[in-house]
């Protein structure tokens, strides 16, 4: 059996194997140090936004910013219903009430139907995901959010390095989050990132995420807080990650390119557009069938040891969000029936990336 390909697998540069050889020289593993706050300063520099809280995880950072924005039981909040269970689980830990809204042709949340949502329901947050590292049409949410006066959190958990206009994405809400997932762009092995021009909002996510504790001499609590915060080991590796993140995105592109372009003869594929001045970072390469089922290629695939998977199911298919409500909701439906993720993993060699594409010609013309 040939070697297995996967989808997106971690990918080390140069310097992450130093940098953690540094931090158990110093024996300072966890909770914090020197690495966690130089890794909050590469994502600052990076994003252009004004302050960063590291944590162990993307949801984290969502939960944090849902309690930030005073979000609490019986609450609604809106989001976007194609998009990974991590975006709106935290929704739930507040006791609040989801509400989704459906994609338009960008594949990305449909701005009239998040006005639409907004004027009806009332929520007090809106979590926008920049899906698959495409940027949503982020201005125009923002606006809508603003004229109405509800928290944008953007969940650009997908989508570091993405731009809009020529601006980041999780940089146009007043919150935005980046994971750091085995699986992503870039990857500390897990974890997080909570960003905001909101310096005191940062301070206290801070606060939350270390348990809660009051800057007293000893264990004074008068808030919840949570186990949330990055340990030193698992930032080392997010700084040397940082640093080709550039490279990263680069390979990203190059491969989604190769794949149209190799793939462009089969007229029954359909790619994930990317919106007018806006350049992802094509975390994945992801499209659409007009006919044949995706689970076909999938199989074909696992029989070669390659990993693929559909797209994302529907929140509001969930069977955790039964009964939710959701506005629209046809489009994601539609691209969960008929959409595939191929490997894109920036480690791919040339030769592996021709194997997917040589069983995906041999799937989809067979068929």
């Amino acid at each position: 059996m040939a070697k297995r390909i996967y989808l997106s697998p971690p990918h080390m540069g140069g310097n992450e194997r130093r940098y953690v050889e540094e931090v158990f020289a110093s024996n300072y593993i966890a909770p914090l140090g020197a690495f966690v706050d130089r890794f909050e300063s590469a994502v600052r520099n990076f994003s252009g936004v004004g302050n960063a809280a590291a944590l162990s995880s993307g949801t984290a950072a969502i939960h944090l910013a849902l309690r930030l924005s005073g979000v609490g039981e019986g609450d609604r909040v809106l989001a976007s219903t194609f998009t990974f269970i991590g975006s709106v689980a935290p929704i739930l830990y507040q006791n609040a009430v989801p509400i989704f809204v459906d994609s338009d042709a960008s594949w990305n949340a449909d701005p009239k139907l998040v006005e639409e949502a907004i004027v009806k329901e009332r929520p007090k947050a809106f979590i926008l995901t920049h899906l698959y590292g495409q940027s949503a049409k982020t201005d125009e949410i923002a606006e809508i959010c603003d004229r109405y006066g509800v928290v944008l959190i953007e969940d650009a958990a997908e989508s570091l390095g993405a731009t809009l206009h020529g601006r980041p994405t999780g940089t146009f809400g007043r919150f935005g989050i980046y994971s750091f997932n085995g699986n992503k762009i870039i990857t500390t092995g897990g974890g997080g990132i909570l960003v905001s021009d909101d310096e005191e909002a940062i301070t206290h996510a801070r606060k939350l995420a270390t348990q809660a504790r009051e800057p007293v001499t000893w264990y004074e609590h008068e808030e919840l807080g949570y186990n949330y915060r990055m340990s030193n080991l698992l930032a080392a590796i997010g700084v040397g990650q940082m640093e080709v993140l550039p490279e990263r995105i680069a390979k990203k592109r190059e491969i989604f390119d190769r794949y149209r372009r190799e793939l462009e003869g089969i007229a029954e594929i359909d790619w994930m557009p990317e919106i007018s001045d806006s350049r992802g970072n094509r975390w994945l390469t992801t499209l659409t069938l007009r006919r044949s089922d995706p689970r076909r290629v999938i199989e074909a695939l696992e029989a070669q040891n390659i990993e693929s998977r559909l797209l994302w199911k529907p929140m509001h298919r969930q069977p955790l969000f039964r009964g939710a409500k959701v506005y629209g909701g046809k489009v994601s439906e539609d691209l969960f029936e008929r959409g595939l993720c191929l490997p894109s993993g920036t480690a791919m060699s040339a030769q592996e990336q021709e194997r997917v594409v040589r069983i995906v010609k041999e799937t989809l013309c067979a068929h």
